[in-house]
């Protein structure tokens, strides 16, 4: 109930939700797609998320973090320290890893791509 002569308070673009309906509301992204992912296989979806998660741990280590598929809706990605985001999908890891570290995180810098090529000839 707003007062006589009194304006409502701005409206935000930010949306407040709690975590389990975050969970439960969030809609599919296209890198969760059918498209069977590194290979021509068939692959169960929970197949899928665990080799993207696989995937991105080799460039995420890089940076000293850990990603870990949560519920098989989700992400959690960690630092060495602890921090911990739960982002919705691929898509928002990067971000999430320039919060927890506070600095800039490119998985393109040369620096880490150099590494990347060093750690696939040992493998």
């Amino acid at each position: 109930m707003w007062l006589r002569g009194r304006s409502p308070p701005p409206a935000t673009t930010a949306s407040n939700m709690c975590a389990l309906c975050g969970v439960l509301g969030s809609e599919d992204h296209w890198t969760d797609g059918p498209v069977p992912f590194f290979t021509r296989d068939q692959m169960s979806r929970r197949a899928r998320r665990l080799a993207r998660v696989r995937a991105a741990n080799l460039v995420l280590t890089q940076f000293g973090l850990t990603l870990a598929d949560w519920e098989g809706a989700n992400y959690q990605l960690s630092s060495r320290t602890g921090r911990t985001e739960i982002v919705d999908n691929l898509a928002q890891v990067w971000q999430a890893a320039e919060r927890i570290l506070g600095r800039a995180c490119d998985p393109l810098d040369l620096s880490v791509t150099a590494r990347m090529k060093q750690i696939r000839r040992t493998d």
